[in-house]
């Protein structure tokens, strides 16, 4: 049974019925969704609109929820109801195949001079996923469908778990007023299917075996940059989880280092593999010497134990600025391990160009 809506306006003790006027609503549809496709009950950022496929279609809307999965978007149209959910599905196979590149480019040929890491950050207030288009989810547009239809998408949701529904919107007129309602086939509060199942290939930028992110804690009576930009080191402890990562830094790894909350601080060479603070030995005027014997602002004792232990890795610094100096750029990456690969390559550009690496 097909969906409808119904609107009522209150006359006293009476009640009206609003017939809706669909003349010229889906060809309105497409600008409403692009220019707030938060109509569509779910956080969406755009990223191509009348997008070419590699077989000769055109997909009318492409977007990326907050976890980076692709939603595809068609609108009925003059296409018959089955015919524009067959679509939807071709449109969403050739979807599944494009890596992280081809979506970052596709964004940035839909909105030329914009990163797409800079677009994610502002709608979601979050860094961008390392893995992007790994799920599909497929929304078709429409103000009416026929039984068949409605039986098709429904086997798919409930015996295949394919992400794919339909939106309504109805568009009706009461004097002078326009409104716009929207309700959805399936229940859109209920649980979501995985389309990831099945082993399908997760897609994210590569590594260059290179370049690490470093989490730096600076915070009073703890660690201080100061000391780590005097002393060519980085550092982290007070338990295995936060200095676990730090042992995997090998000589000539490059590190690119965040203060949380604050932006990122330097850019350097490892030059020697991680060692417990009381051990660790630095050179100083050619003369190797104890870094707990030098002048420190900071604390580096967290216990007795090797486990809470400060580890320390040395570091060749190539260019540093002071806390109040650091550098952030929405879309940059963050992560709460102390440290980590650093595979977004936006990252890398921009602070490279900040601290003029390249040159």
């Amino acid at each position: 049974m097909t969906l409808e809506m119904g609107l009522w306006r209150t006359e006293g003790n009476k009640l009206v019925r609003i017939e809706p006027t669909p003349v010229g609503l889906e060809s309105q549809l497409e600008d409403f969704i692009e220019s707030d496709p938060d109509m569509l009950g779910k956080k969406l950022l755009i990223i191509g609109r009348q997008v070419a496929t590699a077989h000769g279609g055109f997909i009318d809307l492409l977007a990326l929820d907050d976890t980076a999965a692709v939603h595809v978007i068609e609108l009925k149209r003059d296409r018959t109801p089955r015919d524009v959910t067959a679509q939807t599905l071709d449109y969403g196979s050739w979807v599944s195949t494009l890596g992280r590149e081809q979506i970052k480019t596709m964004f940035e040929t839909y909105r030329p001079g914009h990163a797409l890491e800079e677009a994610f950050d502002t709608t979601f207030n979050d860094t961008l996923p390392e893995e992007v288009n790994a799920e599909q989810v497929f929304t078709i547009v429409a103000s009416h469908i026929d039984s068949a239809t409605e039986r098709i998408v429904r086997f798919l949701n409930e015996n295949f778990n394919v992400p794919i529904n339909v939106v309504f919107f109805r568009h009706f007129t009461d004097h002078g007023s326009n409104y716009l309602a929207r309700t959805w086939l399936v229940d859109h509060e209920g649980p979501v299917p995985s389309p990831g199942a099945g082993g399908k290939k997760k897609t994210r930028e590569t590594w260059n075996g290179t370049d690490w992110y470093v989490s730096f804690g600076d915070e009073p009576n703890g660690r201080s940059w100061a000391d780590a930009r005097t002393y060519g080191f980085i550092s982290a402890g007070g338990g295995e989880w936060y200095s676990r990562t730090v042992k995997n830094l090998v000589s000539g790894a490059r590190i690119f280092v965040n203060i949380p909350k604050a932006g990122y601080v330097g850019v350097g060479t490892v030059t020697g593999p991680a060692e417990v603070f009381d051990r660790m030995q630095i050179s100083i005027n050619g003369v190797d010497q104890l870094l707990k014997d030098q002048p420190l602002q900071g604390n580096y004792h967290h216990g007795a134990s090797e486990g809470l232990a400060e580890w320390v890795v040395p570091v060749e610094w190539i260019h540093t600025v002071p806390r109040e100096s650091a550098f952030w750029k929405r879309g940059m990456f963050a992560n709460q391990n102390s440290v980590t690969r650093l595979r977004q390559q936006f990252t890398i550009e921009q602070v490279s160009k900040e601290f003029n690496l390249d040159s």
